[in-house]
């Protein structure tokens, strides 16, 4: 089975990527953030601590966490953001690796992991390669403004957070130009599938 890895900055066109992969060649697909919401339910293995290490605060009524308080919670405190880090990570990559396991044993020949995060949670070192999905930053923040209703200023200081366009082309083995038409995406995957 092939694992690839996919990552990129927001807003960058990640999700059209995956829709291709899985439609046009039955790629298994695993996104990190899913995986890491899904963890936080009450159920899941992430709950305890993170009710544990941000308290009472980040509750909602109905006993679930609420991830808009977290998220404001670590957003400008480094340290807030570690904890939460240490948490998260360890237990979606785990989840993760299971769930691959599983793709394999189900005959998947392609699985994908997504996350704009996977070179500082250290995928990379569990992918066959890794894909980087470019776009220029008023395709991104044109795309963010109309699908999440963020300002201009919201989306540069999220971009202004993550990973600089040269680093994620230095260390990933293809770039996806999503900045053309599907057509153009699909024959980037399909020369990039060959390699």
């Amino acid at each position: 089975m092939k694992i690839i890895g996919v990552t990129g900055g927001v807003g960058a066109g990640k999700s059209t990527v995956l829709e291709i992969l899985k439609e046009d060649y039955g790629a298994g697909i695993l996104m990190a953030d899913e995986i890491g919401r899904e963890l936080m339910e009450p159920e899941g293995a992430c709950f305890a601590q993170v009710r544990d290490a941000f308290g009472e605060g980040v509750m909602k009524r109905d006993g679930t966490l609420d991830r808009g308080k977290i998220a404001s919670a670590v957003f400008r405190d480094q340290a807030a953001l570690k904890r939460l880090n240490g948490i998260i990570h360890p237990a979606v990559r785990k989840e993760t690796e299971r769930r691959l396991q599983d793709l394999e044993i189900s005959g998947k020949e392609i699985a994908v992991i997504e996350t704009a995060i996977l070179f500082e949670a250290g995928y990379e070192d569990i992918c066959d390669v890794v894909w980087y999905v470019y776009a220029d930053e008023e395709t991104r923040i044109q795309r963010l403004m109309k699908s999440r209703g963020y300002g201009r200023d919201k989306c540069r200081e999220i971009m202004a957070n993550q990973m600089p366009d040269s680093e994620f082309r230095r260390r990933s083995g293809v770039v996806i130009d999503n900045s053309g038409s599907r057509e153009d995406i699909k024959e980037q995957i399909a020369t990039s599938l060959s390699l």
